[in-house]
């Protein structure tokens, strides 16, 4: 989609229906027994970015998944995350370099809404450190206007989203294997916002889920651990085949070239309100 579409936010049933977080984490919870079919670490690092406005304590489920599965999950240990600031780019880079040090080996990255967009243009910036990344409803494409958060964005960060848009130059993928996971029921980010054009490292994966239970929902779970289980240097395209075509559906289904596939309000043309 040309970045210079115009968009809008998702619905207003859409945002109303991020309440649902609540029971997704409750299957969160309630899906331990199943976390341990799923593949095993093996315990290379990965660090987890949290989304715009939240701190670590955000993705300590997340983090306590990984753990579990046998890797060595780290948060960024930059506190809140209050958008694009002076230094961050430093920052992070240091954080990656320190657990790069620690363990020798490259580092997985993890970022959620936001914290997906640092993550991406992390990954750039120090593409031998990084093994893959993993974004969670990452607005990096598209109208950046075209989610719930924009005008607390530029309250809190003292510049407008085209700025930061134009500062970290979104347009450009890393040059590393990355899994773009988003939802066409997120009630906070337009999802088409959120989808990675197809090539040889890259992908995009669609799962049912609000934005903010992306983090801790079980489909979500089940592609993190299938994507940071591959070994290294042999990073290949998710499998859709079989059972799992039931879950998680071709993330270009239903479009024709040039039409947008949802309507202007924000919800699938071919969907009822708030539905996947």
């Amino acid at each position: 989609m040309p970045d210079s579409e115009k968009m809008e936010p998702p619905s207003r049933l859409l945002l109303l229906s991020e309440a649902r977080a609540v029971i997704e984490y409750g299957a969160f919870l309630s899906s331990y027994s199943w976390f341990r079919t799923l593949p095993p670490g093996d315990g290379h690092p990965v660090m987890v970015l949290p989304g715009f406005v939240a701190t670590d304590r955000s993705t300590h489920a997340l983090r306590s998944f990984l753990r579990n599965r046998g890797y060595a999950a780290h948060g960024w240990q930059l506190g809140r995350n209050l958008g694009l600031r002076r230094g961050l780019d430093e920052q992070t880079l240091a954080r990656l370099h320190e657990l790069r040090r620690r363990y020798g080996r490259k580092i997985s990255l993890i970022g959620w809404s936001l914290g997906g967009v640092f993550a991406r243009e992390l990954a750039k910036r120090a593409p031998d450190d990084v093994r893959q990344v993993i974004t969670l409803g990452s607005p990096f494409k598209g109208d950046m206007r075209a989610n719930h958060a924009a005008a607390l964005y530029e309250m809190l960060a003292g510049h407008t989203v085209e700025h930061a848009s134009r500062t970290l130059d979104l347009s450009v993928p890393p040059p590393v294997p990355t899994t773009a996971i988003y939802s066409r029921s997120d009630g906070i980010v337009h999802w088409q916002c959120c989808v990675e054009d197809e090539g040889p490292l890259s992908e995009s994966i669609e799962v049912s889920s609000s934005h903010c239970g992306l983090g801790h929902h079980p489909a979500t779970l089940y592609v993190i651990a299938d994507r940071l289980a591959q070994p290294e240097g042999k990073w290949a395209p998710f499998e859709r085949s079989g059972f799992r075509s039931l879950f998680f559906p071709a993330p270009h289904r239903g479009r024709r070239p040039g039409v947008p596939a949802a309507s202007p309000a924000g919800v699938p043309a071919h969907s009822p309100a708030g539905a996947p």
